[in-house]
């Protein structure tokens, strides 16, 4: 139905390369090193009873990437930003890596905060709640995920897939803009959507 362009974004060493390898592989990456600039990777899920492909653009957290990165910010629908729980560090930083996200991708995207390495919980440094806080401040959905143990791993993914697709069916997206990082994936449903939104009908389930 739909192609949806999300990224991984974050400081280094909060486990975004690995978050990824979870997802498109439903194993631990074992040997991960710090990105170099951007990785690439895309998984076909079904949220919703409609079939979504998610191209996931991992950037690297180091500063020194910085300028390489923002420029695949654009046309972003939806990120997982992502900190380390046993790392103050890293959950300091997120306001900024937030504040391009909105700037640099769209002020829409679809954001899900993740609280990343809920293996080392006794090793934490940043509490549920607070994490919890920052992100109902910030107008973001949150949940603390284990790349190592793939614990939240898919449903972070599918939950901001899933946001996405209600902001479509509900008129807050429109895959038509410029920029949106939606593209549909047929383009019959394109056809269909135009009259159905012209008159403010709800969508029918297809059979397809």
């Amino acid at each position: 139905y739909f192609l949806f362009k999300f990224l991984v974004i974050g400081s280094a060493g909060t486990g975004k390369s690995c978050l990824l390898h979870q997802f498109i592989e439903n194993k631990f990456k074992q040997d991960s090193n710090h990105t170099i600039g951007v990785e690439f990777g895309s998984r076909v899920v079904n949220v919703g009873g409609k079939t979504v492909k998610l191209q996931i653009w991992d950037t690297a957290g180091q500063e020194r990437f910085r300028s390489v990165t923002r420029s695949y910010y654009r046309g972003a629908a939806g990120a997982l930003l992502v900190y380390d729980i046993t790392s103050r560090e890293t959950y300091n930083s997120l306001a900024a890596w937030l504040t391009d996200a909105r700037t640099l991708a769209s002020p829409n995207i679809v954001v899900i905060l993740c609280g990343n390495k809920k293996d080392l919980d006794p090793e934490r440094e940043v509490t549920f709640l607070e994490a919890s806080r920052f992100a109902q401040e910030n107008e973001l959905m949150f949940l603390e995920t284990s790349a190592l143990t793939g614990e939240n791993v898919e449903e972070a993914f599918l939950k901001c897939a899933r946001t996405i697709l209600n902001k479509i069916d509900s008129g807050e997206l429109d895959p038509e803009r410029m920029g949106s990082g939606i593209q549909y994936g047929d383009a019959s449903l394109r056809q269909l959507r135009q009259p159905r939104s012209a008159q403010a009908v709800a969508p029918q389930p297809c059979g397809c």
